[in-house]
């Protein structure tokens, strides 16, 4: 990765590598200032091998960092920098990073550590530093459904085979991308450094806003991007009320994945941009099976995620034996026969079954012709009354009413019912429960609508379109004595 860097820098010193928050950095200068870093990140202590946890914000200085890290033959792994002390603790605990990028030196839990906005030695060189080539590329972070830290350390070197990654996505030199998500996600991250590595024009959002991305793509004639059905959402809402505003036309590929997207969200898309444009991606930052779909076989297979293009997948039933067409159960999957492991875990163990099968705890079913539907996982389905509900399908439509921005849905204890269906709601203006749950009924059987509701003002998705179900449950069983009324 360093070595392509070099590269570019010498083809194409003054062409634009990123911009981000109104700075555009060159190739030259991002070479220059990723060999400083490294270079400075030896003296610190960092070798081959090592993990480097980089806790930047999304900007220029987290590739930056990351080059850097690559031309040391260390080990990006790329962490929030918004993590909480305790969580940020536990998270060191499991890489032992030999250096951490964008926390103070209190913060470190010890370990050598240099700020955001740290400035290398200037006497350092800035010259191209001998070839070195990482044990693995990256290692970012899955808390999942638990939200327990877990490191994903890719079984690809800092020497991966860009062409089938570059292949699968749709990317190539002479596009320009934004990166709209967080880069301690996967999805961004791969998307957005093979882009690099290609010689793309990145344009980063310092953090999601749907106003500021739509104005990124008009004003940068931005032909690539990857969204979240949140983001997604956000936008939608944004172009609806400012209608010929934004000019979309010079998207040529638009990639969503990292969450399930409702039907109606994914039809607006289609209408909005063209079928040819949109894809979908299933699978998973483990990389052991991928599934993928266009717009144009969409509308012919409404609601699913497309068929395996890396790997293999099956849905099983309890018992372990392949479900029958139409039947949900447990997606299981394993890489193609003769590849390299995809991954290892770092604080976690894989669930892994007989020849190699592994569930990463999706509850799915496959139709006729191999078409992969996803239900949710197997940890947030909630029994009421002895009918299994999949919080997805009731957050999809509750997402549907135009004042909602996001929402979470849970099972909470019910003696009754064993659990109830429990729904946290984000609305932009004035809405009731009442005309939420009669929005709800009017599109959901009965069992499925929530039984209560309770209204915030935060965010219940992170920028990637991510919601910890279980956290949420655990606060609202502790307030569900409470009064579950609107928030001033």
């Amino acid at each position: 990765m360093g070595d392509i860097l070099t590269a570019l820098a010498a083809e194409d010193p003054a062409r634009p590598a990123i911009t981000c928050d109104g700075r555009t950095t060159t190739r030259a200068e991002l070479e220059a200032r990723a060999n400083r870093l490294a270079r400075s990140y030896a003296e610190l202590g960092v070798g081959h091998g090592d993990f480097v946890t980089v806790a930047l914000p999304n900007g220029i200085e987290f590739y930056e960092a990351c080059y850097a890290i690559w031309k040391l033959g260390a080990v990006p792994q790329p962490a929030s920098a918004r993590l909480p002390g305790p969580e940020l603790g536990r998270l060191l605990a499991l890489a032992d990073p030999a250096l951490v990028v964008g926390v103070a030196a209190g913060d470190a839990d010890g370990r050598a550590s240099v700020p955001a906005g740290f400035e290398p030695d200037p006497a350092l060189s800035d010259a191209p530093l001998e070839s070195r080539i990482s044990p693995s590329w990256k290692a970012p972070t899955s808390g999942g459904s638990t939200g327990e830290s877990k490191l994903i350390v890719s079984g690809s070197t800092g020497a991966p085979d860009l062409v089938p990654i570059a292949a699968r996505y749709r990317l190539h030199p002479g596009q320009t991308q934004l990166v709209p998500g967080p880069l301690y996600h996967n999805a961004p991250l791969i998307v957005s450094v093979t882009g690099s590595a290609l010689g793309q024009h990145l344009v980063v959002l310092p953090r999601f806003d749907a106003q500021a991305a739509l104005d990124a793509i008009a004003r940068h004639r931005v032909s690539f991007v990857n969204l979240v059905p949140t983001m997604m959402a956000r936008m939608l809402r944004v172009l609806d009320t400012l209608p010929n505003v934004y000019d979309l036309s010079s998207l040529e590929i638009i990639w969503h994945m990292g969450a399930p997207c409702p039907a109606w969200l994914k039809k607006r898309w289609i209408d909005l941009v063209g079928a040819d444009r949109l894809y979908e991606m299933y699978g998973a930052t483990e990389a052991v099976a991928l599934t993928t779909i266009s717009g144009q076989d969409w509308l012919a297979h409404p609601g699913s995620v497309g068929r395996p293009i890396l790997g293999e997948m099956k849905v099983v039933d309890l018992d372990g034996n392949p479900a029958a067409p139409g039947q949900n159960g447990e997606i299981v999957m394993r890489r193609s026969p003769g590849s390299l492991p995809a991954y290892h875990y770092i604080g976690a163990e894989a669930r892994v079954y007989d020849d190699g099968w592994e569930s990463l705890g999706d509850i799915g079913r496959f139709d006729e012709d191999g078409y992969l539907y996803l239900a949710d996982r197997d940890v947030d389905m909630v029994l009421v009354g002895g009918a299994n509900v999949y919080p997805a399908e009731v957050e999809a439509v509750i997402m549907e009413h135009p004042a909602v921005l996001s929402c979470a849905v849970v099972g909470l204890p019910d003696d009754d019912l064993g659990q109830r269906l429990h729904a946290v709601v984000q609305a932009d203006g004035e809405l009731s429960e009442a005309a939420l749950r009669a929005f709800a009924a009017d599109r959901l059987v009965r069992y499925k609508v929530p039984r209560s509701f309770r209204f915030v003002s935060e965010p219940l998705r992170d920028d990637a379109g991510k919601v910890r179900r279980s956290a949420v449950r655990r606060v609202e069983i502790t307030l569900a004595g409470a009064p579950m009324a609107r928030p001033a």
